[in-house]
């Protein structure tokens, strides 16, 4: 399959993805914090460091750029969190990250990767469509919005098929 040109920049670039660890904690709220109008708190990313998560970083020249955070339940791995510096989006940051997730679940014998994105998230959407999710649901007033509440997509992606 060939590379969008962005894709080909971050192959390109100096990244790499490490495992997080809960020092990273404060970039990581940073991210965090300048990516969503509802962040999760600190203590919320800190209950993640466990034997069933897996939390992922994407590092350019040494400073964190990207994190995800993703759950494994039996044979089904959950995609709870992924966001990209500002700076950094559209440069396929997201996507490496995202085919480093993929990956990996896939490895450690996961059957299939689901996550929820908003509604109106449509670049979001559009990349998961794009690297082979289909939705399988919604999930109605899922996320806090401004105006109360937004519904969710619920996707999925089969692995190691």
């Amino acid at each position: 399959m060939p590379y969008p040109e962005t894709y080909r920049k971050v192959l390109d670039a100096d990244l790499i993805v490490r495992p997080l660890v809960p020092e990273d904690v404060p970039d990581v709220l940073d991210i965090e914090r300048q990516g969503y109008s509802h962040p999760w708190s600190e203590s919320v990313f800190l209950d993640c460091f466990k034997d069933n998560y897996r939390l992922w970083g994407a590092c350019h020249g040494g400073k964190l750029t990207a994190y995800a955070v993703v759950a494994y339940m039996v044979d089904e791995a959950h995609l709870l969190n992924i966001c990209v510096h500002p700076r950094a989006r559209g440069e396929g940051v997201g996507r490496y990250l995202l085919r480093h997730v993929l990956a990996t679940a896939a490895h450690e014998g996961m059957a299939q990767l689901l996550l929820e994105v908003r509604d109106s998230n449509h670049a979001a959407i559009a990349l998961y469509q794009n690297e082979g999710f289909h939705e399988i649901g919604q999930r109605p007033g899922y996320y806090p919005s401004a105006s109360g509440r937004e519904d969710a997509r619920v996707l999925m992606l089969a692995l190691g098929q």
